[in-house]
């Protein structure tokens, strides 16, 4: 399912909210909601933000480091990474 950077978590979707959280994140950060090497907000102000609990939301983020568009440093918060504007996170890697 594709998700925007203006939807919201939908509890009776299919899909587990911290899929749906990392899908409207990932839209966020395409749009350029916020800037490559500033903080994402924090883990509670997404929680609150969205309805969802902190681990919830801490499994979203992870889903977002592990595609390489968010990094975190310990005890700092998660910030932008660097894009690869040529190829998006959903698309397949090609090179053989």
């Amino acid at each position: 399912m594709t998700y925007g950077p203006d939807d919201l978590v939908e509890r009776d979707a299919p899909e587990a909210p911290f899929v749906q959280l990392a899908g409207i994140l990932r839209a966020r950060l395409r749009r350029g909601d916020w800037k490559t090497n500033r903080a994402i907000p924090s883990e509670n102000v997404l929680a609150d933000h969205y309805g969802l609990s902190r681990p919830t939301v801490r499994r979203a983020i992870a889903a977002l480091v592990e595609d390489g568009m968010v990094y975190a440093i310990p005890g700092r918060g998660t910030y932008v990474a660097e894009q690869n504007p040529e190829k998006s996170s959903n698309e397949p890697d090609t090179a053989l």
